[in-house]
């Protein structure tokens, strides 16, 4: 009997609910308690009466009508509205599980989609996010998509969502996967990172996707198919490699991606309605009046073509992403300070 109420839906607490008060109107007005069922008087007074407020401004003044409501209206009344405190309590628990457990449908768009499960690279990962949002001028939401049986890591910080496979379209579309500005594919898989990215490759063409890989073998394969598709493949031996030869490299390189730390590096795009400038005029400005050193160019926003340490002859276009060096990320820049000429 007990699980049966504790399993029991709405609709059947709403019918008790209808019954449990035609019965008090019923028992009361046979009373003769003419001051409690009169028009707009009953709800309000069974209500009070029920979850035991009980203003007092209406009584049972006859004997039939106080040991009605000793017996039938307070005792059903209480049980009822704790039955409803507890139902609203259980769904909002469920929906607080539901949300900690990646079960339920998020609501963003233009987020970035982080999707993997590297257990404390993953926790990095989304500590270097977080870290530049919070320098960042737009503060897109990150959402990380796992198939491990896990809870949101992060609750508070970063939206969470539990599916059973990464290709799946109905588990996908509750992180949104279409409508994500950015995708970052990282499994401890190879293959499936490289299925994840040609599945999202396919539901959302114009994002931004990032797959890491730790055979670079496979770059070269998913290149062929997914053109857009930046690979960033594992450069710990080539790490290795270049401090042998020349020691500090490694710190130098760590130092340039950690943004908790030290110095990093940032993009910028130079806007449409910035004048063309040589690459001596924009590096000694940056330099100048925002510490910040030019290291690269992408002309037009293609990575592909990347010019890295660029001649000072070399033509900056607007639509071209700048790479820099600096301390924080630099909002707001002056770009006519930037194109003009020293």
């Amino acid at each position: 009997m007990l699980r049966y109420f504790a399993n029991s839906n709405w609709s059947t607490i709403f019918i008790l609910t209808l019954l449990y008060g035609l019965v008090a109107f019923a028992l009361l007005d046979w009373a003769g308690e003419e001051d409690i069922v009169a028009d707009g008087n009953f709800v309000y007074w069974l209500t009070v009466t029920a979850s035991t407020v009980g203003y007092g401004d209406y009584s049972p003044s006859s004997i039939a009508g106080k040991w009605i409501v000793a017996l039938y209206v307070i005792p059903f009344g209480l049980s009822l509205f704790a039955w409803v405190i507890g139902k609203i309590a259980a769904w909002v628990s469920l929906q607080l599980r539901k949300g900690f457990k990646g079960m339920k449908s998020l609501q963003v768009s233009e987020h970035i989609l982080v999707i993997g499960w590297n257990e404390q690279r993953t926790i990095q990962l989304l500590n270097l996010l977080l870290r530049e949002r919070d320098t960042s001028y737009e503060q897109p939401e990150i959402v990380l998509c796992v198939k491990a049986d896990i809870e949101n890591p992060m609750p508070g910080k970063v939206e969470f969502v539990r599916v059973e496979s990464f290709n799946n379209d109905i588990d996908m579309d509750r992180a949104k996967v279409a409508e994500a500005r950015t995708i970052l594919i990282d499994n401890p898989q190879d293959d499936v990172t490289m299925t994840t990215a040609l599945y999202c490759a396919s539901r959302n063409p114009d994002a931004h996707k990032v797959a890491y890989f730790n055979d670079d073998t496979l770059v070269g394969l998913l290149r062929t198919h997914c053109p857009n598709v930046e690979c960033t493949p594992s450069v710990a031996v080539e790490m290795l490699a270049k401090s042998a030869f020349d020691p500090g490299s490694s710190i130098l390189h760590h130092d340039l991606l950690n943004v908790e730390d030290g110095q990093a590096q940032y993009s910028i795009t130079v806007p449409d309605d910035t004048g063309t400038m040589s690459v001596e005029t924009a590096f000694v400005n940056l330099k100048r009046h925002y510490n910040a050193i030019l290291i690269s160019i992408a002309p037009l926003g293609s990575y592909r073509q990347m010019k890295v340490n660029p001649a000072f002859t070399d033509t900056i276009q607007p639509g071209d992403k700048l790479f820099y060096i600096a301390d924080e990320r630099v909002n707001n820049i002056q770009w006519q300070r930037i194109a003009s000429e020293a």
